[in-house]
């Protein structure tokens, strides 16, 4: 059991040290280490991790580690790989933090920073284009065939942004219309 909890520890952070990027840039990776090299999960439950950790709250890579460890080896299993997937992360984003708050009047830390919050923008907007093009045409490259466009997630889509921004309905309850639709529709 120890054994298993150091490997899932290990494992996940490594994945959680190379995952720049995040979200799908990373599923390659997870998959690599959870289904090839370990053989803990099959590609069919890895999909369906993935699944259940997109429509989960937070990060796909935290979703995926506690999932994979829970199956793997238990709570302990779920706590330790979440654990490693994100301690890389957050004590580099503190050092950062500190750098930077230290640093922020010199001009070119300054420029950095105004460097950082466009790129920012820019991995919004790319992941943003990303879920779009996955809940439209259920794949996260550009498909400009009308045949294969999801009509029902267009139409639910349409509705949320009609609710939300014409009407000011409250987003919980668009949450809890849209998943009543989907569960109908799909």
């Amino acid at each position: 059991m120890i054994g298993e909890l150091i490997n899932l520890f290990m494992t996940f952070l490594k994945i959680g040290l190379l995952s720049i990027g995040g979200g799908y840039a990373i599923i390659p990776l997870i998959q690599e280490s959870v289904v090839a090299s370990t053989g803990w999960i099959t590609v069919q439950e890895f999909t369906e991790i993935i699944t259940i950790s997109q429509m989960t709250p937070g990060s796909l890579a935290i979703n995926i580690s506690t999932f994979i460890g829970m199956k793997i080896a238990g709570i302990m299993g779920a706590l330790v790989s979440t654990i490693g997937a994100i301690l890389f992360g957050t004590l580099f984003s503190i050092l950062l933090f500190n750098f930077f708050g230290k640093h922020k009047n010199i001009a070119s830390i300054a420029n950095v920073l105004k460097g950082l919050r466009a790129t920012s923008i820019g991995l919004i907007a790319s992941s943003a284009l990303t879920i779009a093009l996955t809940a439209f045409w259920e794949s996260p490259s550009i498909n400009t065939d009308v045949a294969s466009l999801n009509l029902s997630g267009l139409f639910i889509f349409s509705l949320s942004f009609i609710l939300l921004y014409k009407y000011k309905a409250n987003p919980l309850a668009i949450i809890a219309l849209t998943g009543i639709i989907g569960l109908y529709i799909y």
